[in-house]
């Protein structure tokens, strides 16, 4: 059977042709557990289920990574407002999203892991950047490490922006950056945080970036080149840019192909 799939990075339909010939290895962005599932979520659960039924269906063995991101800026404002511990915030709507799967029939993922859980992979991504000189850490002492946008000459490539024509984003914290489109690796620990979400680090305690997180879980499951990468529209930029740009950056052939 020959499948074709519409590529986002290549603007064009693709016959599919595995990276291993009868394996298929797919990692679709996950759920920020900070509120209930809305329908473009149950959307893209519904669509990667079909895609997987369908391959194994052909005699594929289908290797699905669905991420979790139990720590971000949202949850940690939600939980705080809440009066709730953020860990507790963000297992409560991993829950409904599981029965969300559930009630739809959609087959849950071979690997759902939580961000928190690749601490140690998302450590080692990031030195890796510094090191191949495409990082930096802030030089105002936040503990913050940006990935340096304007050392990756192919930042844009998935979605066609060019980097002078990017206007940083409304609420955007400029502290410690070179250019405001650099975007976070890691995130030095805030005093107004508390200090369970945050974890140590060559450059003192802080949390992952949203991006990192994802492309070292990726990493961890899939290897450093897979199939299929594949999330809603509005993860193509920046989360899915950023992904791109800072697994190839860090010398990994990453996706495939990219399905939004």
């Amino acid at each position: 059977m020959t499948l074709k799939l519409y590529d986002t990075a290549a603007r064009a339909v693709r016959e599919f042709v595995p990276l291993v010939d009868g394996k298929v290895s797919i990692y679709h962005c996950g759920l920020t557990v900070q509120a209930s599932p809305h329908l473009g979520h149950i959307r893209k659960e519904v669509v990667f289920d079909v895609l997987r039924r369908w391959l194994e269906y052909g005699g594929y063995d289908v290797t699905v990574v669905a991420n979790v991101t139990d720590i971000d800026d949202k949850i940690l404002a939600k939980s705080a407002e809440e009066g709730v511990e953020w860990f507790a915030h963000a297992y409560k709507f991993e829950r409904e999203l599981h029965e969300a799967y559930a009630s739809l029939g959609c087959k849950p993922p071979t690997y759902e892991p939580r961000a928190t859980g690749h601490i140690p992979e998302m450590l080692e991504l990031t030195e890796a950047l510094i090191e191949r000189g495409h990082a930096y850490v802030a030089p105002d002492g936040s503990g913050d490490v940006y990935f340096d946008v304007r050392s990756w000459p192919r930042y844009g490539e998935l979605s066609g922006m060019k980097v002078d024509e990017m206007e940083p984003a409304a609420d955007a914290d400029p502290r410690g950056k070179r250019d405001p489109r650099d975007f976070a690796l890691w995130k030095g620990h805030k005093e107004d945080e508390p200090l369970t979400a945050s974890w140590p680090s060559p450059w003192g305690r802080g949390r992952p970036g949203w991006h990192l997180e994802c492309s070292a879980m990726a990493g961890k499951y899939l290897g450093d080149t897979f199939d299929i990468h594949g999330g809603g529209i509005d993860l193509r930029f920046p989360h899915h840019e950023n992904e791109l740009a800072q697994s190839a950056a860090a010398g990994h052939g990453f996706a495939r192909y990219w399905m939004h």
